[in-house]
């Protein structure tokens, strides 16, 4: 099957794991935004499905916006997913992960050993398991793109992000390597790699109380450009699936703000 190296938005077919909030439904607007008009939304829970369908759909009436219930932690279901919106779409050119499990900052000694398997999984398996499925599919068709979605824990060690920062590190390497290996068939895979996200269920968590609260409360103090919101993120994930990426695969990019500079 040959397509062009990228296609443009009108032409492209979105995947968003994660879709339902946060910098993933924000991404889903953005694509529609952009001139995007078939989108797919992955996630657990149907009734949050619906609610995000019916948030892009208010933004962009014309777009066909699907959601497919799905665990992405398993990878059953997100080969049944992923075939879903391919059958429906007959391509899939950018695949976003925005999928991550709720944590909260707590140093070493405080985590219970039997936590640092479960925290590992939840963290960094999603976004290997869609970039896995998706890739082979990308390749047939000549190109695509992969958003995975980190954070600079993977960069800078932070207290109380020891099992965090382990998982966003193996996110980061995975998608580099996948970036090399991938691009002889035209697909792109790049990381973002945030810190505090304003307006989200995490931020929401670990600024409640505790440790947390004043790990992130110094980190936002740092944030001499704002700390970022999820249409930040967003801004950059529309960018990276778009043609005006076309040359950039393999990097891990930073949106916070100013917290720290890598």
């Amino acid at each position: 099957m040959s397509t062009p190296l990228v296609r443009g938005y009108a032409d492209s077919v979105v995947l968003v794991a994660g879709g339902t909030s946060g910098v993933g439904l924000a991404s889903a607007i953005g694509f529609a935004e952009a001139g995007v008009r078939q989108i797919a939304l992955l996630a657990r829970t149907p009734e949050r499905g619906e609610a995000a369908r019916q948030v892009v759909l208010a933004r962009c009436p014309e777009a066909e916006v699907l959601f497919v219930p799905a665990d992405a932690g398993r990878a059953h279901q997100v080969h049944e997913a992923v075939a879903a919106v391919y059958g429906k779409f007959g391509q899939i050119d950018v695949a976003v992960s925005s999928v991550t499990g709720s944590y909260r900052p707590e140093l070493l000694h405080r985590t219970p050993a039997g936590d640092l398997a479960t925290i590992l999984t939840q963290q960094a398996l999603p976004p290997m398991l869609l970039t896995r499925v998706v890739l082979p599919l990308m390749q047939e068709q000549g190109g695509g793109s992969i958003v995975n979605i980190a954070s600079d824990a993977a960069k800078v060690p932070t207290p109380g992000e020891s099992a965090i920062g382990a998982a966003m590190a193996a996110i980061v390497m995975f998608s580099k390597v996948a970036a090399i290996e991938a691009k002889r068939n035209r697909v792109r895979v790049n990381v973002l790699t945030p810190s505090l996200i304003a307006n989200t269920p995490t931020a929401e968590m670990v600024l409640k109380d505790g440790f947390g609260k004043k790990l992130f409360e110094k980190a936002a103090s740092l944030a001499d450009l704002g700390v970022a919101e999820p249409e930040d993120l967003a801004s950059l994930v529309v960018f990276l699936g778009g043609p005006g990426a076309a040359k950039l695969t393999g990097q891990a990019i930073s949106v916070n703000g100013g917290i720290s500079v890598w």
